[in-house]
């Protein structure tokens, strides 16, 4: 039986799926952060992701300071 995975030879390539991966977690925790809309592609039907809109409370910082959370 073959196997299904392809070999990769490009390096950029090669973690492209997993950089993907990252942005689009990032790109969610920033949309429930601010409670803006996060819109992806379900079975050729356009979903928001982020249905509620609720605050996320910040987090305060050791020094007092508020932060969004970036890092």
């Amino acid at each position: 039986m073959k196997s299904t995975r392809l070999a990769v030879t490009d390096p950029d390539l090669a973690g492209a799926l997993s950089a993907l991966k990252r942005a689009a977690a990032a790109a969610w925790r920033l949309s429930v952060e601010t409670g803006t809309p996060f819109f992806v592609i379900e079975n050729g039907r356009v979903v928001n992701r982020n249905p509620k809109k609720r605050r996320v409370p910040k987090t305060v910082g050791t020094n007092g300071s508020a932060r969004v959370g970036r890092r």
